[in-house]
């Protein structure tokens, strides 16, 4: 025997030896070129070939192996490094798919000696199965998180957060990265925040419940510093020995403000109802009042007396005058309501009303289109914009601007649903916008009831904005205020339009039919809006005329997302905001920053000047409120 062959002995007779020991393992022993040359026990248990079946095949193509990388690198690994480990997929005699962590050794024999490759297998299929198992609800959970439409965040038992869904980042203004990891408190404003540890603490030790297991109205605190009213559902799982508690968020911000305004619009209705009663009642007083009074007048003899019956008599007119007022508001004046064109007959009495202001303040009627008829008592209405215009010229003793626009409206299904009092359709609109000292929340909040009043005792009945209040509800219109502190006030008399007058087919053609489609797009639009109702439906509009959207509630927030966004084309703000920064303010950041995106304005003031703010010449603005295709046109007009 030569030397070779004694070699090749020696190493065989290793090999078998090492076989031998490991008979019931995975092992598999090749050359480099894949011809095997030892089959385990274990091996044909695994797969299901035997030793006689598999000895001289090659591996790979036996098992059909798929590697997770060519084999010839694979190869060059084992001659490189003397060995390789990974992960591969076996196919078994009866077709079944194995997934198998493997380990490829090299065995070198004696000078002369065939090189050979020790491949130990381990299936791991069921690991793997398990891990696939484990990514797919994890999967799930994530796509969970990021389209349930409500908040979703789930904490363990100390209060840190785990989950954070889309709409929670949303919600509150952090991203997941900033929360995860935290605790929850951070997301509660006080007294809440330092108290919410000692929640947990007692249930956990007492089994008291104060959220968990149903739901509550609590405060919640955003990345800004703001707070708002939510809905918190908290629910309670254990595993592995400890409690995680998923909490499901519903932002009540919006549903507050409807209720709180149809709570002003019931106690406007009943208020009215009940002055109504109570001034015919009292014209009824007032009738045998006067009357006894005139009767007296003719029979009586001392001139003296005259002038007492003559204070009594005046006396008898002014509370004739209140009792009118009063019937306004609770909508029982008797109205004589003809066709009109409002435009007309706000110009006919406009040198009265400048009359009234005296020099100081700066008057002035814009009139916009011509369709601009409706049925409506000329003499209420002129009575309803004189208390308005001296309500404006007391709210400037030193002077200012004050002007009165009239323009055709349409008031759509979005926004009716922000104002459960409106209805949709065509509206004449008549805004009294004045540049006067505003009002605050509280102030807005009780304008229109009779009787309240800001001025100084003997200085005004408070009668004069429930009275608009009063005609504009008995027209078939409402009445909307909108004011800031330091900023001015408009009053928007909404006045149904009248329909064309002759209803022929041909003089008809509704306006739906009339006009193109809506213009659409795909630009990205920066939307900055503090009222989130008003908000939600600029993107709603926007999404669906196929344009990207970044909202932002403040001009700060406005410039973080465009930081974000570098793609943005068009910013779309409203002009008074709180935050410490205006709309005009924003867009002159904005310019110098991009000076490529384009600016419109929106506000709820007759135009941008009359709240003291003179917009820049690349800029243009729109009126609140806007429809979709109002919007929409301008946007176009902007982008194109």
């Amino acid at each position: 025997m030569n030397s070779k062959n004694a070699a090749d002995v020696s190493t065989e007779s290793k090999l078998d030896d090492i076989v031998h020991l490991l008979e019931g393992v995975n092992l598999i022993v090749h050359d480099f070129d894949g011809v095997i040359v030892r089959w385990t026990d274990g091996c044909e248990a695994l797969y299901g070939w035997s030793r006689t079946e598999a000895v001289g095949k090659v591996v790979q193509e036996l098992l059909s192996t798929q590697f997770p990388a060519p084999l010839e690198n694979i190869r060059e690994a084992v001659r490189r490094d003397g060995a390789w480990e990974g992960e591969v997929v076996h196919r078994a005699k009866d077709g079944r798919t194995l997934f198998v962590a493997t380990r490829w050794a090299l065995v070198t024999p004696a000078a002369g000696g065939t090189t050979l490759i020790i491949q130990t297998n381990n299936d791991v299929s069921d690991m793997k199965r398990a891990q696939d198992d484990l990514a797919e609800r994890e999967a799930h959970l994530r796509s969970i998180l990021d389209t349930v439409p409500e908040s979703m965040i789930v904490i363990d038992e100390a209060g840190t957060i785990s989950s954070f869904s889309a709409a929670a980042q949303k919600l509150f203004g952090y991203t997941t990265a900033e929360v995860c990891g935290k605790n929850v408190k951070m997301l509660m404003p006080q007294p809440d925040r330092d108290a919410h540890d000692g929640y947990i603490s007692r249930y956990l030790t007492t089994g008291e419940r104060r959220i968990i297991g149903y739901g509550r109205v609590v405060t919640g605190r955003r990345k800004d510093g703001s707070v708002f009213p939510m809905e918190l559902s908290v629910g309670e799982a254990v595993t592995k020995g400890k409690r995680i508690f998923t909490g499901f968020i519903r932002d009540l911000t919006s549903r507050h403000k409807i209720e709180e305004e149809l709570r002003q619009a019931q106690k406007m209705e009943a208020i009215g109802q009940l002055t109504g009663g109570l001034a015919h009642d009292f014209n009824n007083l007032l009738t045998v009042i006067s009357g006894n009074l005139e009767m007296i007048e003719g029979k009586l003899q001392d001139e003296k007396l005259r002038p007492l019956l003559r204070e009594a008599q005046d006396a008898a007119e002014d509370g004739a005058k209140l009792t009118g007022q009063l019937l306004a508001f609770g909508r029982r004046q008797p109205l004589n309501a003809k066709l009109a064109d409002i435009g007309q007959l706000v110009s006919g009495f406009s040198d009265l009303l400048r009359r009234t202001l005296g020099e100081a303040i700066e008057f002035r009627t814009i009139v916009s289109g011509a369709a601009n008829r409706a049925l409506v008592d000329a003499s209420q209405l002129q009575n309803a914009l004189l208390n308005l215009v001296l309500n404006a010229r007391d709210a400037m003793p030193r002077g200012g601007r004050l002007s009165i626009e009239i323009s055709r409206v349409q008031l759509d299904v979005d926004y009716a649903q922000m104002y459960p009092q409106v209805r949709t359709g065509d509206f004449v609109l008549i805004a009294v916008t004045d540049t006067g000292q505003g009002m605050s929340a509280d102030i807005k909040q009780r304008a229109f009831e009779p009787f309240f009043t800001t001025k100084g005792v003997g200085s005004g009945t408070g009668l004069g904005l429930s009275m608009v209040y009063g005609f504009a509800k008995q027209s078939g219109g409402h009445v909307q205020l909108y004011s800031e502190i330091g900023q001015g006030t408009s009053v928007r008399i909404f006045l149904p339009a009248a329909q064309k007058e002759n209803a022929g087919a041909a003089d008809r053609q509704p306006e739906e039919h009339a006009q193109p489609g809506i213009p659409g797009g795909s630009e990205k639009i920066l939307v900055v809006e503090d009222d989130p109702r008003v908000r939600r439906v600029a993107v709603s509009r926007l999404l669906d005329a196929g344009y990207q959207v970044v909202e932002a509630a403040n001009g700060r927030d406005a410039l973080d997302r465009l930081d974000e966004n570098p793609d943005v084309a068009l910013l779309f703000t409203d002009i008074v905001m709180p935050g410490g920064m205006t709309g005009d303010e924003l867009a002159n950041t904005v310019r110098a920053l991009r000076p490529k995106v384009k600016i419109l304005f929106t506000s709820g003031y007759a135009e941008p000047t009359i709240a003291g703010r003179e917009l820049a010449l690349s800029g243009t603005w729109l009126k609140k409120p806007y429809t979709a295709r109002e919007l929409a046109q301008r946007l176009r007009e902007l982008l194109d």
